[in-house]
């Protein structure tokens, strides 16, 4: 974990909680997902013709790896339909960075060392509580739907954060993985929105064309920066700092939304930095 390395994952941090509230924002979420998965086809596509062709090691990684990011999308459309943002979005990443170090250390070999495993721990704390804190500070009783769906998410999340670190390493280029991962992940939600609403989608879509571009074009450079990062590091540490963007996305609610921040969310923002600084500590 290079200070170069930190820097790029907590800007996709940044940008990747910025596109997710502007998913949120649009409250047709199969409109907001066709725009974004849609648009970030596009911005594939557009790439693939300049950019090496992964290896051929790296498509069955490319394949599996487009299958749980469509599902991941779906179930986040349905904890964003069914919750409220600022506790879908802690829930649904805060429950990935354990999981992928557990994951990591089974299937890849990456056993993080005393300083790396703090610092995942302390993080992973600071974002628990602040997922915790989004339930009990709602006051309203837990909605079990909108909390299996984002834990759900969250999983998904930790799935395909280990078949990319995989596959990225495998492919030679990690600007290829991310343009051809764009392309097979991003056809799905947009046929399925077209197949529900037929002749109707396109009139409904171009109100919300430039903020949809806008939030595919922020989506495809947050997991851009990671998968880069995913080829210089351990994906344990960066999963866990990669999900600061939950201190973003708290920020963001409370900017955009009118959510309270309160000192809940400044302790887990502490936690956040402290296992940052154990992270950096282990490089």
């Amino acid at each position: 974990m290079t200070p170069l390395v930190t820097v790029a994952v907590l800007t996709a941090a940044v940008t990747h909680a910025s596109w997710n509230a502007m998913a949120h924002a649009l409250r047709d979420q199969v409109l907001s997902f066709t725009l974004i998965s849609g648009g970030g086809a596009l911005i594939g596509a557009a790439a693939a013709g300049f950019v090496p062709l992964p290896a051929a090691e790296a498509w069955p990684y490319l394949i599996a790896s487009a299958v749980l990011h469509v599902g991941y999308m779906a179930l986040l459309m349905r904890s964003f339909t069914l919750g409220d943002f600022g506790q879908m979005y802690p829930i649904a990443r805060g429950t990935a960075p354990l999981v992928v170090t557990v994951l990591a250390a089974v299937f890849v070999g990456e056993v993080p060392d005393g300083w790396a495993a703090a610092g995942v721990v302390v993080a992973s704390a600071g974002l628990v509580g602040l997922a915790l804190w989004g339930i009990r500070g709602s006051g309203k009783r837990p909605h079990w739907p909108a909390l299996t769906a984002a834990l759900a998410t969250g999983l998904a999340i930790a799935g395909y954060t280990v078949v990319d670190g995989v596959g990225v390493r495998a492919s030679g280029s990690s600007l290829g993985y991310v343009a051809w991962l764009m392309i097979l992940e991003g056809v799905a939600i947009p046929a399925y929105a077209l197949y529900r609403r037929r002749g109707l989608l396109f009139t409904q879509l171009r109100p919300f064309a430039l903020r949809g571009l806008l939030g595919a074009a922020l989506s495809v450079t947050a997991y851009g920066l990671v998968l880069w990062a995913q080829t210089k590091a351990p994906l344990a540490p960066i999963a866990a700092l990669r999900e600061s963007s939950i201190i973003v996305g708290a920020a963001i609610g409370t900017l955009f939304f009118k959510e309270r921040f309160g000192a809940p969310r400044i302790a887990a923002a502490g936690l956040m930095v402290v296992g940052i600084g154990l992270m950096l500590r282990a490089s």
